[in-house]
């Protein structure tokens, strides 16, 4: 692919970034990698977003079909939150991001000694 189509469009890599990269939607497909969550729990979790970023975000996840929502009817009422078929696609890639991130931390310790 030339260099040029990068950001028109048309190179899926930059895409998924574009999508995957803003401020909470890692941190939030994250958490629920490790099992379904309460609003109130993630928010917790999240140290920072506020709860119109929180409900934006999870919507926007949503929509998408990464995460799915769960209303109970129940005393109190509550909603429940948790990873898709396709946001669970997403959980190897993230893990990998992980290791790199630990190694790399790594590397510029030894680096800057």
């Amino acid at each position: 692919m030339d260099s040029s189509d990068w950001y028109d469009g048309s190179c899926e890599l930059v895409n998924a970034f574009n999508y995957i990269c803003k401020k909470w939607r890692l941190p939030i497909l994250w958490y629920l990698s490790q099992g379904n969550f309460r609003y109130y729990e993630l928010k917790r979790q999240l140290y920072g977003i506020t709860n119109i970023m929180l409900t934006r975000s999870l919507q926007d996840l949503e929509s998408h079909g990464m995460i799915w929502r769960k209303q109970y009817s129940e005393n109190p009422p509550h909603v429940e939150y948790g990873l898709t078929d396709q946001g669970n696609k997403i959980i190897p890639v993230l893990k990998v991001l992980e290791e790199w991130g630990e190694m790399q931390v790594e590397f510029e310790k030894r680096v800057s000694s």
